[in-house]
This record gives structure tokens, C-alpha cells and sequence, in this order.
């Protein structure tokens, strides 16, 4: 006969069990939130060009620079800042809001397109509309690794939390990033194929930072009418910026071709 300490030894075993693979099937399914939509999104924009696509391998590499050094380098960056800035502001609240609205932006906006500058992803640049594909597809990478981090943070607060999360983060979030870094890497593929001064890049940096500041400062507001403006202030540009970059990506796409066929 099982003793009652033995029972009891079980049934704390069935619970770490049940715990287990609860956990392993949320972790998937947080992995498929924060995955699933940036790739799909990749394979949007690379097939928005018809001729001459790009390469899989610098794409991958591109996504997964933004996921990873991207993300830790903007970590690291955004910590010290922090640090550098408690000096100069006392109040929790502000210096919250300023890391958010000003530190962030430019700091993400920096790390990630510098995806593009390295060998393997450089020598496929050799057309305007890579620099758009290639710094969306960045954005995308980071994007992803911020829906997991977020996914994670507020994966107890419940299903209905999780599928606001899901549904601001896929449509605004990840679009934003996309669009805001093809800005950046249109300025450098302009740089690379044009020449020019490194001003060429930092034009449309700038533009890609007042974005990315200007979703972030409506994400700030705690009133209900603040986060209803975000998310549509959010999405509208989102949809807009990514209009832009699909359309420069085909006019671009269709001079090349006929370029070539003359």
C-alpha cells in the first residue's frame, strides 16, 4: 500500500508536472505571439519587389540582428543613460517618461539599422529599395523580440490582456518599428549608391526618432481617450509609412527592370 506521505509526494509531483507543461505551452504560445506576425510581415515586404528579390540569408540575418544585438545594445545603451540621468532628474514619473519618449527612440532607432552596415548585408545593397527592405525587416526583428519580452511581462494579468497586448503590438508596434527603420536604411542605401554626406542618413534618422517619439508619447497617456489616439495614431502611421515604403519599393523595383531591359 502507498503510505500518505508517498501520496502526498505525488500529487506535489502531478502539480510540478501540471506546472511543466503549462509553462512549456505557454512559452510557445508566447513565441508564436511574438514571432509569427514580424516574419509574416518579412515575407510582405521582400515580396513587394518582383525582380531581383533579396536573398534569404542577409534577410534572416537582418531579422535576427534586430531581435538580438539590436535589442541588447539598445539595453545596455538606454541603462546607462538611465544611470547618467538620475543626476539631473529627481522625479521617478519624469524621468520615466523621458527615457520613453526621447532615450528609446533615439537609442533603437541607432542600433538597429546599423544591421545594414555590416559585409554580409552591405553587399546585397545594391539598389535604393534595399535599404527599405532590409531596415523594415530589422525593425521587424526587434519588434518581435519586444513582443516576447512584453509577452512574458504580462502573460499572469490574463487571456484578455494578452489579446490587447497581441492586437496593439502586431498592428501598431510591429509596423511602426518596420516602417520607422526603412526610413533610416532608405537614407543609407541613398548614401551608399549616391553618394553623399553621412547627412543622407541622419535626414531621415531624424525622421524615423520623431515617429517612433511621437507613438511612444501617445503610448504614455494613462487616460482612455490618450491610449484610443495612440493606438490610432499608431496603426494610421503604421499604414502610412508602410504605403510609403511598399511604394518607393516598387517604383524603384520597376525603374531597375526597365533600366536594365534598355
Amino acid at each position: 500500500m502507498i503510505s500518505v506521505d508517498n501520496k502526498i509526494l505525488i500529487k506535489k509531483q502531478q502539480k510540478v508536472n501540471k506546472t511543466i507543461i503549462f509553462a512549456k505551452d505557454m512559452l510557445w504560445m508566447l513565441l508564436m505571439f511574438a514571432f509569427i506576425p514580424p516574419l509574416i510581415y518579412l515575407i510582405w515586404i521582400r515580396n513587394t519587389e518582383k525582380y531581383e528579390r533579396e536573398p534569404w540569408i542577409p534577410l534572416l540575418f537582418t531579422f535576427l540582428w534586430g531581435a538580438t544585438i539590436a535589442v541588447i545594445a539598445a539595453f545596455i545603451l538606454e541603462t546607462l543613460l538611465a544611470i547618467q540621468l538620475m543626476d539631473f532628474i529627481e522625479n521617478g514619473d519624469t524621468l520615466t517618461i523621458t527615457l520613453g519618449i526621447i532615450v528609446a527612440p533615439i537609442v533603437e532607432e541607432f542600433t538597429k539599422p546599423l544591421a545594414l552596415t555590416t559585409n554580409l548585408v552591405k553587399k546585397n545593397i545594391n539598389e535604393l529599395e534595399d535599404g527599405l527592405v532590409y531596415g523594415a525587416v530589422a525593425g521587424l526583428g526587434f519588434s518581435a523580440m519586444e513582443n516576447l519580452l512584453y509577452g512574458i511581462k504580462f502573460y499572469n494579468e490574463g487571456i484578455w490582456v494578452l489579446l490587447a497586448l497581441f492586437y496593439t503590438r502586431t498592428i501598431g508596434c510591429c509596423l511602426l518599428h518596420a516602417s520607422a527603420t526603412a526610413l533610416t536604411g532608405y537614407g543609407y542605401s541613398k548614401k551608399l549608391l549616391q553618394g553623399g554626406s553621412i547627412m543622407n542618413v541622419i535626414h531621415f534618422f531624424i525622421i524615423a526618432t520623431a515617429a517612433h517619439s511621437l507613438y511612444n508619447i501617445f503610448a504614455f497617456s494613462s487616460a482612455l481617450t490618450g491610449q484610443i489616439i495612440g493606438v490610432t495614431a499608431a496603426v494610421a502611421f503604421a499604414l502610412i509609412s508602410i504605403t510609403w515604403v511598399r511604394k518607393k519599393i516598387k517604383t524603384f523595383d520597376l525603374a531597375e527592370k526597365e533600366l536594365k531591359n534598355d
